[in-house]
């Protein structure tokens, strides 16, 4: 529900009184609700070489973050039990994320499709009205938690309102808070490959009419060492169940089979075979010297993708390559036993193991994982050269991790609690967020890009067709040097987008001496309002939303044969600038959409058009 309140009216018809000596008149805004739902189903992505695009061709950035928790115990994203999910994803928009990957098990995908969703254990409902923290996660009683998948259901709808799109990673076949520790995708809580296979389809069909979840990273880190032999996830050309390309072809054809949009994130596995010698195999023990094995990070070794790439039968423009890469301060790996450089970097480790994918061409990357501990040393040294080859490559990437509580890394949070009154207050890790947000997709005067046509990201963020409209071609972004040409807009079909509002509506009758005189009424409209690329808010047309526009609507309102669409002002309204000033309820422009873009200004209101 939306409020406009008597006081930021009160500050509105100041500051225009100031401007036009009129007296305009506000109607009662007290009751004004509005929920607007968004099917156009139009912001699926796919990949032509090393690059992702959207349904137009033109090209995205997935900059994004894990936030973990339905993997584990709790069955929900972490800190829900003492942090608002509004008031957190509020942050992570207006932080620039555009992009959410969140890890989860396989059997509690299992539970949702067997129709017996397992319960969430991590937070009861209060029902203490002066706490109350995410209300929409209880049930009408009031008392009762809703399960695990309507958590799931709640965080992806709410993901789309705030302008962020959303990926699932299964990040082991069990529910267990260290379930990244075993290696493979199946083998625990009755999961089996084809159990595996058969949860993340029923998941993609059910989402194959929503664009926020946009992907599905088929199992985190993939692993073993070679002498375990099949305990051990490999990468070959055979069918052995253990053979993680196989197994994850098949996945992807069974997704793509139901959902063919889908993005599919494939992880590599930790080892490959060397060729140090003939007659080496796969499970064989181990040598002291001239291994027959080259080891990477968990989920980072690509070696075998060369000859044995992802290719399932719909063609590979659905699929993503998803390294995770890792510094010193998780593990002294040997390319670290130097003063390394991205030179040494990509000699010894990146290039032949994940990097080559992405610069000869043969697919996208986004880096699932990556980050660690701000040391002021070798660690952050390490972030600070991979987040500046990303950025020189166009590489996906999705950071580990908002959560305070990873033990090897640290989290993009360091606290967050709720208080009466006052929501949920984050404090962030200002200097690993400003490392890490080098790395967000933004124009080059730090507006943040969304992955979504028509909802902005954030308080200063734009959404896709902003960007490909009004900045692509001037200004760039922080991709290729900032040469980004020019775009093509995804216009919304109406007919899927309605808003139900119910709201004042307020005449106003202007005299020869431009005073003014209201009535208002309260009636229910059902609205289709158009949704386009246009810049909700600037009702003046100079490409910004500030206060002049405020000021404009004023104007216009007061003595429109002056100022309105017909006015005899120069600098009047014109009707593109109505349409983009028409921003709560798709009604006409009244004095309620002045006070809506006074109140987004004031950063009240996360994005316009107001829902």
């Amino acid at each position: 529900m939306k409020k406009l309140t008597r006081t930021a009216s009160a500050l509105i018809c100041a500051a225009a009184l100031t401007i036009t000596g009129a007296a305009p008149s506000f109607g009662q805004t007290n009751d004004l609700t509005a929920q607007a739902v968004d099917t156009n189903n139009d912001d699926w992505l796919h990949a032509e070489g090393s690059r992702l695009y959207d349904m137009n061709g033109n090209e995205v950035w997935l900059t994004g973050a894990n936030w973990f928790g339905f993997n584990c115990n709790e069955a929900c994203p972490h800190y829900l039990w003492s942090a608002d999910a509004d008031d957190c994803l509020t942050e992570i928009a207006d932080r620039g994320i555009n992009i959410i990957r969140f890890p989860i098990s396989t059997e509690l995908i299992v539970s949702w499709m067997k129709g017996k969703p397992n319960p969430v254990n991590s937070f009861s409902c209060n029902t203490d009205p002066a706490f109350t923290i995410n209300p929409d996660f209880c049930a009408e009683d009031g008392k009762t938690p809703v399960d695990s998948m309507q958590v799931f259901d709640i965080m992806m709808k709410k993901c789309k309102e705030h302008g962020i799109k959303a990926f699932i990673d299964i990040h082991s076949p069990h529910t267990d808070n260290s379930g990244h520790n075993y290696n493979l995708w199946y083998g625990k809580a009755g999961v089996t490959t084809d159990v595996w296979i058969d949860s993340l389809v029923w998941l993609a069909d059910k989402y194959k009419d929503d664009d926020t979840l946009i992907g599905y990273d088929l199992k985190n880190e993939p692993h073993g060492k070679g002498q375990e032999g099949e305990a051990a996830a490999k990468w070959d050309g055979s069918k052995d169940e253990n053979n993680w390309a196989y197994a994850a072809t098949r996945c992807a054809e069974a997704i793509l089979d139901v959902n063919p949009h889908a993005l599919i994130l494939v992880e590599g596995v930790e080892q490959s075979m060397s060729g140090a010698m003939a007659g080496d195999y796969w499970g064989m023990p181990d040598r002291r010297d001239n291994s027959p094995y080259i080891g990477a990070w968990w989920g980072g070794n690509f070696r075998g993708a060369r000859e044995y790439p992802i290719k399932p039968k719909q063609g590979t423009s659905q699929i993503v390559y998803s390294p995770h890469d890792y510094g010193p301060s998780v593990y002294a790996q040997t390319w670290f036993d130097k003063d390394f450089s991205e030179k040494t970097l990509l000699d010894d480790y990146w290039y032949d193991t994940w990097a080559y994918i992405n610069a000869e061409n043969i697919g996208p990357e986004l880096i699932g994982e990556w980050g660690g501990h701000m040391d002021g040393k070798e660690n952050q040294k390490w972030m600070t050269l991979l987040r500046d080859y990303m950025i020189k490559h166009h590489i996906n990437h999705t950071f580990w991790c908002l959560n305070t509580n990873s033990g090897d890394t640290g989290g993009l949070w360091d606290d967050l609690g709720f208080q009466a009154g006052k929501g949920t207050t984050i404090k962030w890790n200002e200097p690993k967020y400003e490392l890490f947000e080098k790395a967000l997709w933004q124009t080059k005067s730090g507006k943040y890009i969304g992955l979504d046509h028509q909802v902005a990201l954030g308080k200063n963020g734009i959404s896709l067709n902003d960007f490909y409209t009004n900045y692509a071609k001037s200004e760039g972004s922080n991709l290729d040097g900032g040469k980004t040409s020019d775009g093509k807009a995804v216009n919304a079909d109406p007919s899927k987008t309605t808003t139900s509002t119910t709201k004042p509506v307020v005449t106003t009758t202007t005299t020869s001496d431009s005073t003014t005189s209201t009535s208002s009424t309260t009636t229910t409209v059902t609205t289709t309002p158009e949704v386009s690329n246009r810049t909700f808010g600037d009702s003046n047309c100079d490409g910004a939303v500030d206060m002049s526009d405020v000021v404009l609507i004023m104007q216009s309102l007061a003595n429109p044969n002056k100022y309105g669409i017909s006015g005899s002002d120069e600098k009047h309204m014109t009707e593109e600038g109505q349409k983009n000033a028409d921003v709560i309820g798709n009604n006409g422009v009244t004095t309620d959409d002045a006070l809506a873009i006074q109140l987004y200004l004031l950063g009240k209101y996360t994005k316009l058009p107001v829902e």
